[in-house]
């Protein structure tokens, strides 16, 4: 399987490739080094996660049903529980369901660098 182009060889392949580049990041490294970066950054395709949106819904489906099964476990397992006793629901239980609720809310809120 192909390595994913990274930006970093795609800059050093550029400034070989091209004739005169070497010498204007000479005169002028940051000016220069900023626009390869951004015509690099620019030419590469996008990463996975943005392109493959089955593996996106896969991944949020499988949260909420952990999400939902923790829940629904820990709501049986009171409902069971007799009247004067309180309900022993497992650690486990409630760390799945709590971070499964945390991954599924950072997944689906917005990401701050979106416009």
């Amino acid at each position: 399987m192909a390595e994913p182009p990274r930006s970093a060889d795609a800059l050093v392949d550029q400034l070989l490739e091209t004739p005169g580049l070497l010498d204007q990041v000479k005169l002028n490294p940051e000016s220069t080094l900023r626009k390869l970066a951004q015509q690099v950054t620019r030419n590469l395709p996008p990463p996975a996660f943005v392109t493959d949106r089955w593996t996106y819904r896969i991944v949020v489906l499988a949260l909420g049903v952990v999400c939902i099964t923790a829940t629904g476990g820990a709501i049986y397992l009171s409902a069971i529980a007799s009247a004067g006793s309180t309900p022993n629901i497992p650690d486990v239980l409630t760390a799945l369901g709590a971070a499964a609720i945390g991954a599924l809310a950072g997944l689906l809120a917005p990401s701050p660098t979106s416009k």
